[in-house]
């Protein structure tokens, strides 16, 4: 007598098992295509689900960007502005404090350049499909912390000039925008061969630096 095998049954994926992979095949779908181009069918063949499961749980494609990239950015930029200057911050120069503050959002924005990639896209795009850029808190949040940083000394004992160049408000999205786009857009601005990424780091990082010294002297 000849038997089959039976094919054993896939286990049943859980609700939160199903939302983990939308979410993650989102994120990399939003990522690699921005908010125009990805599709909730190339989403849901990513994830190894229907399109049917993912609107079970997102009424829609702008309601799945927000998950799955806008939320996450907003969370990371407001961990990132509660991190500590570091130890022995009151015996460090300014500039030196700058330098590592400058060296850290280059991180971080190489870290999550793909959200931040999307995340312009959509809003470019589809300006009336995600919120403002401006208007994510954590980024909000960042912002108010450079300008605190940018209106204090760190000695503590010496008064703002009465007068800046640039008011600390607009200096501190001016220096953002400038080490995003050099982060963001380094393949094109740099073709190979014209420098080593430690040195475009420091040209990046010299550079902010500079534009924010001319509020003050002794940066």
């Amino acid at each position: 007598m000849v038997t089959t095998a039976e094919t054993p049954r896939r286990k049943r994926r859980s609700a939160g098992e199903i939302l983990d992979r939308i979410i993650t095949a989102a994120g990399a779908e939003f990522g690699e295509n921005g908010f125009a181009g990805a599709t909730t069918a190339a989403i849901a063949r990513r994830a190894e689900v229907t399109e049917a499961q993912i609107f079970r749980f997102f009424p829609s494609k702008v309601a799945l960007f927000r998950e799955a990239i806008f939320r996450p950015l907003n969370r990371h930029f407001a961990e990132f502005q509660t991190r500590p200057t570091g130890e022995g911050a009151q015996a460090r120069t300014q500039r030196d404090l700058a330098r590592q503050y400058i060296d850290e959002l280059q991180d971080f924005m190489s870290q999550h350049a793909r959200m931040l990639m999307s995340l312009i896209v959509a809003n470019a795009y589809s300006p009336d499909s995600t919120e403002p850029v401006g208007e994510i808190e954590g980024l909000s949040a960042y912002f108010d912390q450079g300008r605190a940083l940018m209106t204090s000394r760190t000695s503590g004992d010496l008064p703002l000039p009465p007068e800046l160049p640039v008011p600390p408000e607009l200096m501190v999205r001016v220096s953002f925008a400038a080490v995003l786009a050099n982060v963001m857009f380094k393949d094109w601005l740099f073709p190979p061969g014209m420098a080593s990424d430690t040195a475009i780091r420091d040209a990046i990082a010299e550079f902010t630096i500079d534009g924010i010294r001319a509020n003050w002297e002794g940066i």
